[in-house]
């Protein structure tokens, strides 16, 4: 059954994109990740424009990753105060994010710009995911978790401390808010919750316990997501609403089978397997940019979407 996405100006099963919906909601609930830096790519294979697949897959992570959070409240394993200091970061991140995504837009460098982000990136974070996880496995204990955290390092020397008691943690404001805003650019240029950057950092940069670290990331993504769909929606008016519902379906769906399924995995596990399907999608990506198109020339407007 196919269905036209007016905004992104091409046909598409609808039965693929509930799928790719639901598969990415799995993934949010098993790894504490928006999923969006496996479904924008993922889109842009399927023939929806860089543009349209950014803008309007900020706007699914809001919903997979409220359904994750859901389940983590729950448990009690989110950190509401953590989380809070990492958005104000995230949605400063976020307006910068835009202004940039605009201004290269206007000079039609937006789709090369965000494929080549999306190569460096999740070819960088798959590499070193892979190699940890790999470490991890060997010894078979999650002692590379634990040693941060006794540890004092120069998060722990900076000024404007702050307790965080569901962390355990009393530590500058100054390193979640950095981390925020760097998660907020990449939402608006890439369309990504940044969940993939955010965990590690929360665990290795801020010490964070694991348990904690998935619930906090996915409550920060969901309001940055929906903050970076609103400022695309209102200056680029790239978010295809008829696309962005088949996803938000799905991927409402999918984020409650992978919070099971997380809850069964040992930690190593979850890790490599992530990894392995983001240096997958970086291969494609890459083997994309290089390989000769099919259509050596497109013709559009100037300026258009």
């Amino acid at each position: 059954m196919y269905i036209y996405l007016p905004i992104a100006e091409v046909s598409v099963n609808a039965f693929l994109l509930l799928g790719l919906g639901g598969m990415v909601g799995i993934l949010s609930g098993m790894f504490g990740v928006g999923g969006g830096f496996l479904m924008t790519p993922l889109l842009f294979f399927i023939g929806i424009p860089p543009a349209v697949a950014v803008a309007t897959e900020a706007n699914q992570i809001v919903a997979s990753s409220f359904s994750g959070v859901l389940a983590h409240v729950k448990r009690k394993t989110v950190d509401f105060k953590m989380g809070g200091v990492l958005l104000i970061g995230g949605l400063v991140g976020a307006a910068l994010g835009v202004v940039v995504f605009n201004y290269l837009k206007s000079l039609g460098q937006v789709d090369l710009l965000v494929k080549l982000c999306y190569v460096l990136f999740l070819g960088v974070v798959g590499s070193l995911m892979f190699a940890e996880s790999l470490r991890a496995l060997r010894k078979s204990k999650q002692v590379a978790l634990a040693k941060p955290r006794k540890k004092r390092g120069v998060v722990h020397a900076l000024p404007f401390k702050m307790r965080f008691r569901v962390s355990g943690l009393y530590i500058s404001i100054i390193p979640p808010i950095v981390v925020g805003v760097a998660v907020g650019i990449l939402a608006a240029i890439m369309g990504v919750g940044g969940g993939f950057v955010m965990v590690p950092a929360m665990i290795y940069l801020l010490g964070m316990p694991t348990k904690v670290v998935v619930g906090t990331s996915l409550f920060q993504i969901i309001f940055v997501t929906a903050f970076t769909t609103m400022l695309h929606a209102t200056t680029n008016y790239t978010v295809d609403m008829v696309l962005a519902v088949l996803l938000l379906i799905g991927g409402v769906i999918g984020a409650q089978f992978g919070t099971m399924i997380g809850a069964k995995l040992k930690a190593e596990q979850l890790r490599i397997l992530l990894a392995l399907m983001v240096l997958l999608v970086c291969a494609k990506l890459a083997f994309d940019l290089i390989v000769e198109p099919s259509e050596l020339f497109s013709l559009g407007v100037a300026g258009g979407h």
